[in-house]
């Protein structure tokens, strides 16, 4: 990479870095394209030239959510092992990416820019659900196999997940709880794992 690329990348890094924080502070709404370009050091022309508007450079806030969500560690299923060793590691990694703070900060700035907007806030759900169908494929895929009880695999994904996110996302979203540590992280992918098997495990 050239040095002028170089800096250009981090020009829109430090655009996107300012825009977190200033939707975080102050809502989507507020915030204005001025303020992030005054908050990055860069001009507001250089802001525009990254991002036509702050629409967009919402939109990519968001598409860093869903690569962080994207990146979990995702495992084809197996017949040749416990389902057990198969769930663990995804459980674990959903676990300790809704750990990270970057991650949190994201879904916060996300989901209170999606309140005033139902329209913002389908499209994040839906593109939510599209990231999170790995667990879903898997069940699907091990219940061809006659090795999980006839269920919904969507349904079952769901509450799952849901478990994970009672204890390590929500409360950090929606009252500011510090992110689990790692001892926790362990307590609640196990806990979660064990009731999913003792619910479906044929």
């Amino acid at each position: 990479m050239t040095a002028p690329q170089r800096l250009t990348e981090r020009k829109r890094a430090a655009i996107i870095q300012a825009a977190i924080a200033e939707f975080r502070a102050n809502g989507f709404e507020i915030t204005s394209m001025d303020k992030i370009a005054a908050s990055a050091g860069v001009s507001k022309r250089t802001v525009y030239n990254h991002f036509p508007s702050k629409e967009e450079l919402f939109a990519e806030i968001l598409n860093q959510l869903w690569a962080r969500i994207s990146a979990e560690q995702s495992v084809a299923y197996r017949r040749d092992l416990p389902l057990r060793e198969q769930l663990w590691p995804m459980l674990q990694a959903k676990v300790q990416m809704m750990a990270d703070e970057n991650f949190l900060t994201l879904a916060r700035v996300a989901i209170a820019a999606t309140i005033h907007s139902p329209e913002r806030a389908q499209n994040m759900i839906e593109r939510m659900g599209e990231r999170e169908e790995a667990l879903t494929v898997w069940i699907r895929a091990a219940q061809a196999d006659g090795r999980v009880k006839a269920v919904d695999p969507e349904f079952a994904a769901h509450q799952v997940q849901g478990l994970l996110k009672a204890f390590g996302f929500w409360p950090q979203i929606s009252m500011g709880r510090a992110a689990l540590d790692a001892e926790t992280q362990q307590t609640v992918a196990e806990s979660a794992l064990e009731m999913f098997l003792a619910r479906y495990q044929v």
